[in-house]
């Protein structure tokens, strides 16, 4: 089953985004994801119904953060994002009035639904401005500049 990364791939973009002085197309922002424009309007579409990102039109347009990242969560872009699944696995329901499937499904649930909250909660945790602050980090600590890593993704 293939994992869906579309929060990394959303954050990775957004901390890129919170490096460059002007507007960056979905085409830049394509590269960096490694995908179609179009997946990155789609992505983008619903930060912007949020008030997170603004894209404007025309001849250097693109997008641009619109929000603090010291007041915006992972939690908060996973929401913006659809909320995508957070655990691959989940029960079996091939034979819903199996006593041994009600059992497991019910211990398995309810250890689901725990994993799920706690997860959600640490999400709501992590601000913006904490994770540009780790990428900073350690960029630095590799002697690295943040234009050179931009450079790398071709934006």
């Amino acid at each position: 089953m293939k994992r869906d990364s579309k929060l990394s791939g959303v954050l990775h973009i957004l901390l890129h985004m919170a490096e460059l002085d002007e507007p960056v197309t979905s085409d830049d922002l394509s590269k960096i994801m490694d995908t179609n424009p179009v997946v990155v309007r789609r992505l983008m579409a619903g930060l912007r119904k949020q008030d997170y990102v603004r894209s404007e039109k025309g001849h250097g347009g693109g997008w641009t953060l619109a929000c603090d990242l010291e007041e915006v969560t992972l939690l908060d872009i996973y929401q913006a994002v659809g909320s995508p699944s957070l655990l691959a696995i989940g029960n079996r329901t091939e034979a819903p009035g199996c006593l041994v499937e009600q059992s497991v499904n019910a211990a398995l649930g309810k250890t689901f639904d725990e994993a799920e909250q706690l997860l959600l909660q640490r999400l709501g945790e992590v601000t913006l401005a904490s994770l540009s602050t780790d990428c900073h980090e350690r960029l630095q600590a590799r002697g690295i500049s943040l234009k050179a890593k931009r450079n790398s993704h071709g934006v």
